[in-house]
């Protein structure tokens, strides 16, 4: 076992001396190890610890931060493998794609979901620059990371499609972007499409956007053709962040997740001073103190440096255990050396609520920690506590849309190995009231209700709000009157109409949010064939004509199916409800009813028929009324049986009724 031992480390030895020859060669003062272009050998005996960068040799003026933004699908995540294999920092494969989208979910449905960090190191006339580039999410749903990502960004590359073209989500991207003063790189991608067509897109970015077209760079991500050129623009164009680093510590926590043995790893950006191991650190929002047990940057995989310094984006570890200590928008600064916090983020504004619950209640504990680590990696979900006689105790969440909610329940099972039953969405509405016994109960004028159980009754409310958003579509000009009569279908007033180019045009509608939240997407893709896009933000609360729809069986009112809706839409909403109980409910021995109410008035009924002897099989000729009183006498046994018959409504009738309806 010795002399397998000591041949091993000769041989380990040999190869470090021939590899020491190599680095010599490396021409990156700022690496201690050999590039990705040399062959590295890690010993079998070493303490496993990676190798510490030293990045005080980049000067405040030679770091950039910036962002790629973009509608989804038009090559974000493609042009940032372009970006890190250039400059070295993954090695040139056939096998390198989505290299930032590490989520399982993310590579199975080809979209990013998470905000990803990678610093660059690049070598541009002489000077070598440190080059932090956050990847971020395309779909409108994920607007909060983009918005989060570009708070530690001093500029942005936007990246439309040349097929394609100018999208609902560029635009939103784009004026985020500007309202944050960012420096913008308009870049044209999949220049090497058959249908491309850079001109047109040229002239949508000057006309929307006021942007020259000799400012416009054309590329291929996918070939890597003029990628370098996006580079030496962001260098030049994207200006240094304004920070010093002789002030104090002061970091913004920008993103974090959880690691189950060292904890919470919160990325950081420096707006001033310095941070390493060692240091004792305070959370502006905790007051707690922490030891930092670990700095560095991400490349894009966690590399240890030896300290960070203002104008850097990295990693910190300093031994948070718990999953609350990591608050997203909190600021770092040095023990007695308290600074004024920065102004961290907006706080999310949940679009639409789900109930989630445990499939068996002995899960419970197991789905809550997950849910509370999964809300760290995703700040953007608000949990309340919640309960229901027929599915137990469970939580409401909060998302900002759909997809977030599917993407959400996916990574639980997943990541944490969760399985939920998941109820149908909802959205916040408001009532303003009248009755001055609920305004002395709540404190206040106007209530949020999000569950449909506590929706109050009309007699103590003086108006009902709904949310509404204003939507922004583009289409193809051929598509515009199946649009527009969509649009009018789900009650959308229209604002605005605007031709973007010669075949192109944006529509701007304000949309009640319960109308678009399940469906809508789906059908703008199948009557536009799949070229619209569509894109949405908050436009505030509208008054409504709004009821609370019950489901009754057999004349008793089931809470946990009650449903707000606007008085139009509810005969629709519960003849589709009546009917898919119907389907789901058991039948019995006696009759069950199965309505749909507006307070005392039915709109909808279903009748699931009752389990009958064939009383009259012995009746095999004679006399009529023979038959009609065993008739008779079993229609009366079956009318006492349903006076004291209770309707046990199984779980899984339920669950299929509850649950977000795939085709509706």
């Amino acid at each position: 076992m010795l002399s397998l031992v000591t041949r091993a480390a000769g041989v380990w030895g040999r190869l470090r001396r021939a590899c020491s020859g190599a680095a010599l060669l490396c021409p990156q003062p700022w690496m201690e190890k050999c590039p990705a272009d040399h062959v590295v050998f890690s010993s079998p005996y070493s303490s496993h610890k990676k190798e510490k960068l030293d990045t005080s040799i980049f000067p405040v003026e030679n770091i950039r931060n910036f962002s790629i933004i973009a509608h989804v699908d038009h090559g974000k995540s493609t042009l940032a493998d372009r970006l890190l294999e250039i400059t070295g920092t993954i090695a040139k494969t056939d096998q390198n794609k989505q290299v930032l989208d590490k989520l399982q979910v993310e590579r199975e449905r080809g979209i990013t979901v998470k905000a990803q960090t990678a610093s660059l190191f690049y070598s541009y006339e002489g000077m070598n620059y440190l080059l932090n580039l956050i990847d971020t999410p395309g779909h409108v749903d994920f607007s909060y990371e983009v918005s989060r990502s570009l708070s530690a960004c001093q500029g942005v590359i936007l990246v439309v499609d040349a097929n394609e073209g100018i999208q609902a989500q560029t635009m939103a991207n784009f004026y985020l972007a500007f309202e944050a003063q960012l420096a913008i790189i308009p870049v044209i991608n999949k220049i090497d499409l058959k249908n491309a067509d850079p001109e047109r897109v040229e002239k949508q970015i000057e006309k929307l956007f006021d942007i020259s077209k000799d400012e416009c760079i054309r590329i291929s991500a996918k070939l890597g053709t003029n990628v370098e050129k996006v580079l030496q623009e962001v260098i030049e164009k994207v200006p240094a962040p304004s920070v010093n680093i002789s002030d104090p510590l002061k970091a913004l926590v920008f993103d974090s997740t959880f690691d189950h043995y060292r904890g919470v790893i919160a990325n950081i950006a420096l707006f001033g001073g310095e941070v390493q191991k060692g240091h004792k650190i305070v959370s502006a929002h905790t007051r707690k103190t922490y030891e930092v047990n670990e700095v560095g940057i991400l490349t894009p995989n966690e590399q240890p440096t030896h300290k960070l310094y203002a104008g850097q984006v990295g990693y910190l570890i300093a031994g948070m255990k718990e999953v609350t200590e990591a608050q997203i928008g909190d600021t770092l600064y040095l023990h007695k050396q308290p600074v004024e916090p920065l102004p961290g983020f907006k706080s999310a504004k949940p679009m639409v609520f789900a109930g989630m619950y445990p499939v068996d209640q002995s899960e419970y504990n197991n789905l809550k920690s997950a849910i509370e680590k999964l809300t760290l990696n995703d700040s953007s979900v608000t949990v309340h506590r919640d309960s229901s006689l027929a599915l137990g105790a469970g939580w409401r969440l909060g998302f900002l849309g759909l997809l977030h909610l599917e993407v959400f329940n996916q990574r639980l099972e997943q990541e944490y190995n969760a399985s939920v039953i998941l109820t149908a969405p909802t959205v916040p509405y408001k009532a303003v009231l009248s009755s001055a016994k609920l305004k002395k109960e709540h404190g206040k004028e106007e209530i949020t209700v999000i569950n449909p159980a506590e929706f109050p009754d009309k007699s103590s409310v003086s108006e009902y709000l709904e949310p509404t958003v204003l939507g922004t579509i583009i289409t193809p000009d051929e598509y515009i009157g199946k649009i527009i009569t969509l649009c009018q279908t789900r009650r959308a007033v229209q604002k605005d109409m605007v031709y973007i180019d010669e075949h192109r045009v944006m529509l701007k509608y304000i949309f009640p949010l319960n109308e678009i939240v399940v469906d809508f997407y789906d059908a703008l893709k199948s009557l536009s064939s799949g070229y619209a896009s569509f894109d949405y933000e908050d436009a505030g609360y509208q008054a409504a004509d709004l009821v609370k729809m019950d489901i009754l069986l057999n004349g008793n009112s089931v809470e946990e199916l009650g449903t707000v809706v606007h008085k139009d839409k509810a005969y629709a909403v519960g003849k589709a409800m009546c009917e898919r109980l119907k389907d789901a409910i058991p039948r019995q021995l006696f009759e069950i009813a199965i309505q749909a109410a507006l307070g005392s008035k039915v709109i909808a009924r279903e009748t699931v028929k009752a389990y009958r002897k064939n009383v009259v099989a012995k009746c095999y000729g004679g006399d009529i009324t023979r038959k009609m009183k065993l008739l008779k006498r079993q229609a009366e046994g079956k009318k006492k049986m349903r006076k004291i018959g209770n309707v046990e409504v199984p779980k899984d009738a339920f669950i299929s009724v509850l649950k977000r309806q795939s085709e509706k």
